[in-house]
């Protein structure tokens, strides 16, 4: 079997940092992308919110670094830069020319390492302000925008880490104390619990001594605490479990989900060709047969979620016209998870070869390749993994792909929740 041969270096440096280079230097330009192991799985109750609120926080200054200037410091020489949140990380990252690279890994480091000293009462006010704002927009005023928090619920009992949302709950935030947002940053946002990659136009020798002067006189922090609440859970829900919501939306629409194996587990790849299988592309089943054929939906949705704690998450959803019956295409979209179950080999051809051509895309940049490295490093210890995934895809067999359409896919490990528009009623 071919495979991907990215070429890098890794190192670990005497605070616990992992380290990953990945010298190209066919364009001018560097990404630099710090993963820190830290997401919405680590917050207790109570806390709930915490990991997102921080993303937020990282942005208002450091001792050395007014509040917003990181960005006004990227931008100023042609870079870019964001951060995101999930359920099992936190990532930031910056693409600049290749001659700005010591600027990106200053302006990490001092917000690592020198965050405290420029936290007050008055930046977490503001940005207490901005996540409850965040909510509403996204989540509270937008139209299905609550989905996530609703079929979470009925996919992971309470005790898990996954039932609440990666925005958390705004009770907890309200309440958040600045000691409790110092403490949760001294315990998470350590050299002992990060990746940072740089990919690009880099000498591997000399970006390796950048980041030991910028880096290495961080202290690690004490051990990471274990991810609370109970991981462990059955493989199916078990049943049925439904969420039916009558409310202000433009058109009906089903969401299922499905509890899959984790992102540990090797039969995540087959839940990947399966979700391309059905969704990816207009020659999909789902696409072909409800859009196109049955004319039930408009548009249709698969996506797996590459969770790490007990069960990842398989989703499915399908939007109807207006007026339409929500069970009609509830029905229609079951028929197509059981017919899963008889895929042709031609079939999964196809859907490995649509997964694969996505990845090596993907690779080309090399924002996305800084981003991926870390990952597979901080949830693997292996950013080589990366160059296996394609062997990976295409160890998938038929029979394996029938028999989770089979086992996975049916009415005894199924939430389904569903949206109709009050004028439907």
């Amino acid at each position: 079997m071919s495979r991907l041969s990215l070429d890098f270096q890794r190192h670990r440096l005497d605070n616990g940092l992992k380290v990953v280079l990945a010298p190209d230097r066919t364009v001018p330009v560097v990404a630099t992308n710090l993963w820190y192991g830290v997401g919405s799985r680590n917050e207790p109750a109570g806390r709930t919110g915490f990991a997102h609120l921080f993303e937020h926080m990282m942005f208002q200054g450091s001792a050395h670094v007014p509040k917003n200037r990181h960005f006004e410091l990227i931008e100023r020489v042609g870079g870019t830069l964001n951060a995101t949140t999930w359920f099992d990380r936190t990532n930031y990252f910056e693409t600049v020319p290749s001659h700005e690279l010591e600027l990106t890994l200053w302006l990490e480091s001092d917000r690592m390492g020198w965050m405290l000293p420029a936290m007050d009462q008055a930046k977490l006010d503001n940005q207490r302000d901005v996540v409850k704002n965040e909510k509403l927009q996204r989540y509270d005023n937008q139209p299905y925008g609550d989905w996530s928090e609703r079929l979470q619920r009925l996919v992971y009992p309470e005790d898990h880490p996954y039932h609440h949302t990666v925005i958390g709950s705004m009770a907890d935030i309200d309440a958040a104390t600045l000691d409790d947002v110092a403490s949760f940053f001294r315990t998470f946002y350590r050299p002992n619990n990060a990746v940072l990659t740089i990919a690009g136009d880099v000498d591997p020798v000399a970006a390796l001594e950048q980041v030991k002067l910028y880096f290495g006189d961080i202290e690690p922090g004490a051990p990471i605490p274990p991810v609370p609440g109970n991981p462990e859970l059955p493989p199916l829900i078990g049943e049925t479990r439904r969420d039916h919501v009558v409310s202000d939306v433009p058109l009906p629409r089903v969401i299922m989900g499905f509890r899959t194996p984790s992102y540990a587990s090797d039969e995540f790849a087959v839940a990947e060709v399966a979700r391309s299988l059905l969704g990816m592309g207009r020659a999909s089943r789902l696409y072909r047969r409800l859009v196109r054929e049955r004319r039930v939906a408009k548009s249709v949705v698969t996506y797996v979620y590459p969770l790490l704690s007990g069960a990842g998450l398989f989703l499915v959803w399908g939007t109807g016209y207006p007026g339409s019956d929500p069970a009609v295409l509830e029905e229609a979209i079951s028929e197509e998870l059981a017919a899963l179950g008889r895929a042709e080999q031609h079939e999964i051809d196809r859907a490995i070869a649509l997964i694969e051509t996505d990845l090596v895309r993907s690779l080309e940049r090399v924002a996305e390749r800084a981003d991926l490295l870390s990952m597979f490093d901080l949830y693997f210890d292996d950013p080589g993994r990366l160059n296996h995934e394609v062997d990976r895809l295409r160890s998938v067999a038929l029979d394996r792909v029938r028999s989770f359409a089979t086992d996975r896919l049916g009415e005894d490990n199924r939430a389904v929740v569903i949206y109709q528009p009050e004028k439907d009623r």
